[in-house]
């Protein structure tokens, strides 16, 4: 039963995808925003429902019923665009592709995120044409609450001047809507150990629950109503209908959903004379939450909320009455007592959730937060039961009244931002490591089962540590790398990225890492540094490189270095960059060595040799100098026995002419009869590749980075044209996804590409 039901998920959502045919194409679309809307007047993303769609005349019949949309002011035309609001009926004109995002290992999956959605494809709007301001039926309940958090959205932003920092975190609090949170900050809460506070965690949902079903005992016992039924049915019932009320204005995120479920199976229980047990509740809530979402365990937040829950049930089981305290005698036993003893299973509980998330923290997002039960100890109770319910109390009165609830919450989290700052630059705040592979988290789980089980600690502490410990080797790297592919001495391997339109290369040697270029910037805020490469380099354990290589100053290559110069090491920097450049002020600032590309320049890491072929050597790079940015491409081979590897940036024909020449001379000998494999110079651009470089090289395999439907048409059809009249197998980033390269010393070099036959039934 649950092999068919998942598989009539997966049916229905494969029926939803745009058509190849209609990809670029501008359509005219009819419908409704269907979701809470992202962004402001300067740009927003939104969930579309379509009802009907043109091309030209043509009525489409079959077409995704619901897509992802982007709308960004005109750059010829930038004027800010009208209010998106859930439930608001619009004529659009877009282009729309599949869904499609870049694939790399350890980074975000936007084409899984899609298919959990359901958006059958995402676009961007030329222009749009409001029909109807609200187009909601009665039975919408759904659209009808998307309205609701719109409005209440707006209401809390109205009460907080336009200056409020923490805006973004008391919506996040109220209403689950987390992305007004700046980057920053979410830094700092996730080096602190605090990030499951700045949503609506299953605290804070218990925390509702408790309040609705004490608010509805409190009224049902006041006359002769608990004749009818008993005050404690009600207030269970009470207490379910407040966390689905909340849970929905949340959003259903997973955690409130685990909440309210096991909210309700209380509430069935007690209304059915059942005495359930705790775990009892946690299988109840699972099942739950799979048959209505059953890609639910990709998500970070199943494993952190489930995980955590459990671990509490599990490690707590024996505990007898409130508190430790056998029930019936809580009021014999002094209140100091108490208060240790309250205070014990306080840190008994923060220690056990810490230890048991470690695995699925490492897991997913590399990184361990040391002061987090430091951390944890003040923000649980300063956000649970100060922050919050002040934010939800001036959220739901009038304006007026509001306001003066929602100031001090505000100011409660900037003290408290003011404090996780300062943990969070202390040098030892936050432990990283790399993915810890499969029989690692087995060993860890194992043994943290055996330190949180059950049972009195000062007897068994020398046992329990001796059960932490098996979490250790997360940490060592000699053990981390048991399972990771090995690099030899007189071996490369080379990493390339499926970075969009722009360059990432990662090359290894046995000791040695070079970066060539770091990808694009997309915004003012977004680069491929922080979105792919940032989280490549961390998921790999990487926090160290000997060298950067920038081809050259364009920002599809250097758009990503200033943002891992704040977070990776670097020993020294080569590039092609005029000298007023941003990114050498950012250097000099950090004492990073720079280094002028020019050819000739050679060196030997492990075995493995590194030279560059262009640009010449007498090159000046000067702010005011005459060449195109192209042109002044820093091109590198890294070769050894049997293999050589080219990195061209942009290079283009006046450049290939150059290094034809070089080629012509005695230099070429020393390639011999090595497998090349060639990077297509300018992502495969017609003024690259040309023909007299291809045949003077012989490249046994080519590959290119460019962006999945690039406005600049890369790569030309008369270049992949080209390779294929050669006989050159030549690979795009778009279609392969994320590429390993290993260059053996005694054998032809081995490929990987990431995106798989499973991935590829998307765009079919």
């Amino acid at each position: 039963m649950g092999f068919a039901w998942n598989a009539r998920y997966a049916e229905n959502r494969l029926e939803n995808i745009l058509a190849t045919e209609l990809e670029g194409k501008e359509l005219n679309l009819d419908g409704r925003v269907a979701a809470l809307p992202q962004g402001n007047s300067s740009g927003a993303k939104f969930a579309f429902e379509v009802d009907r769609a043109t091309l030209g005349k043509d009525v489409l019949d079959l077409f995704p019923r619901r897509i992802y949309l982007s709308w960004q002011p005109a750059w010829r035309n930038p004027q800010a665009i009208p209010d998106i609001i859930p439930g608001q009926r619009w004529k659009f004109k877009s282009k729309l592709k599949r869904p499609y995002g870049s694939l790399n290992p350890f980074t975000f999956d936007f084409e899984r995120w899609s298919f959990h959605q359901d958006f059958g494809a995402s676009g961007s709007v030329r222009a749009g044409e409001l029909l109807l301001d609200k187009d909601i039926a009665r039975t919408e309940i759904e659209l009808r609450m998307e309205l609701m958090r719109w409005h209440l959205r707006k209401k809390i932003r109205s009460m907080l001047p336009d200056d409020a920092r923490y805006v973004g975190v008391l919506i996040a609090l109220v209403m689950g809507d987390q992305n007004a949170i700046n980057q920053d900050d979410w830094q700092v809460f996730n080096a602190t150990g605090i990030g499951h506070l700045i949503s609506i965690s299953g605290l804070h949902v218990t925390m509702l629950a408790g309040v609705g079903a004490s608010f509805a005992a409190f009224v049902w016992r006041r006359r002769t109503w608990p004749l009818i039924a008993p005050v404690s049915k009600v207030a269970a019932i009470s207490g379910f209908i407040t966390a689905f009320v909340y849970a929905w204005l949340a959003g259903f995120q997973i955690p409130a959903q685990r909440t309210m479920y096991m909210v309700g199976v209380v509430a069935f229980a007690l209304w059915t004379g059942r005495n359930p047990r705790s775990f009892d509740i946690w299988w109840w809530a699972l099942a739950f939450v799979l048959l209505i979402d059953p890609m639910a365990p990709y998500t970070p937040g199943f494993w952190l909320s489930f995980g955590a829950v459990a671990a509490i049930l599990y490690a707590m089981g024996d505990s007898s009455g409130l508190l430790g305290i056998p029930t019936g005698k809580g009021l014999q036993v002094h209140w100091t007592l108490r208060v240790a003893q309250a205070l014990r299973e306080a840190c008994r509980v923060q220690a056990v959730v810490t230890l048991a998330l470690l695995p699925f923290t490492l897991y997913w997002f590399y990184q361990v937060s040391v002061v987090s039960p430091l951390a944890n100890a003040f923000a649980i109770p300063l956000v649970s039961y100060i922050v919050t319910p002040l934010a939800i109390i001036g959220a739901l009165l009038p304006e007026f009244i509001g306001r003066w609830l929602m100031w001090p919450a505000h100011a409660a989290m900037e003290y408290l931002a003011i404090a996780l700052e300062w943990m969070a630059n202390w040098s030892w705040s936050v432990v990283w490591s790399r993915q810890p592979e499969w029989w690692l988290l087995l060993a860890a789980g194992v043994g943290i089962v055996y330190a949180i089980r059950p049972g009195d600690i000062a007897d068994t502490w020398k046992r329990r540590l001796l059960g932490i410990a098996f979490s250790v080797p997360l940490f060592i790297s000699p053990f981390q790398q048991l399972s990771a592919s090995r690099i030899s001495q007189g071996e490369f391997r080379a990493s390339v990225l499926d970075i969009g339109q722009g360059t990432a290369v990662l090359i290894e040697t046995k000791n040695r890492r070079l970066l060539y270029d770091t990808g694009p910037i997309q915004g003012k805020k977004d680069d491929a540094g922080q979105r792919i490469i940032l989280p490549y380099l961390r998921g790999r354990g990487i926090d160290h490189i000997d060298r950067m290589v920038i081809s050259h100053s364009d920002s599809d290559h250097v758009g990503g270095a200033a943002t891992l110069l704040k977070h990776i090491h670097f020993d020294s920097m080569m590039g092609s960059l005029p000298s007023n450049n941003p990114l050498l002020k950012n250097l000099q600032q950090r004492r990073i060595p720079n280094i002028p590309c020019r050819y000739g320049q050679r060196w030997m890491w492990d075995g493995v040799e590194f030279f560059i072929w262009h640009p010449d050597e007498t090159t000046v790079f000067s702010n005011q100098h005459p060449g195109k940015p192209n042109e002044m491409s820093c091109v590198l081979e890294v070769r050894n026995t049997q293999s050589s590897l080219w990195l061209t940036g942009d290079v283009e024909k006046q450049g290939e002419a150059k290094i034809t020449e070089r080629l012509d001379a005695d230099m070429f000998k020393v390639i011999g009869a090595r497998e090349l494999i060639f990077m297509a110079p300018h992502h495969g651009s017609k003024t690259s590749s040309s023909l007299a470089l291809l045949k003077r090289l012989d490249p046994d395999q080519a590959f290119a980075q460019n962006g999945y439907r690039n406005r600049y048409g890369h790569p030309h059809p008369d270049v992949t044209a080209r390779y294929r009249g050669l006989d050159i197998p030549f690979y795009q980033t778009p279609e392969t996804g994320f590429q390993t390269w290993l260059f053996k010393n005694n054998a032809k070099s081995s490929t990987h590409f990431w995106r798989h036959d499973i991935k590829r039934l998307w765009h079919r």
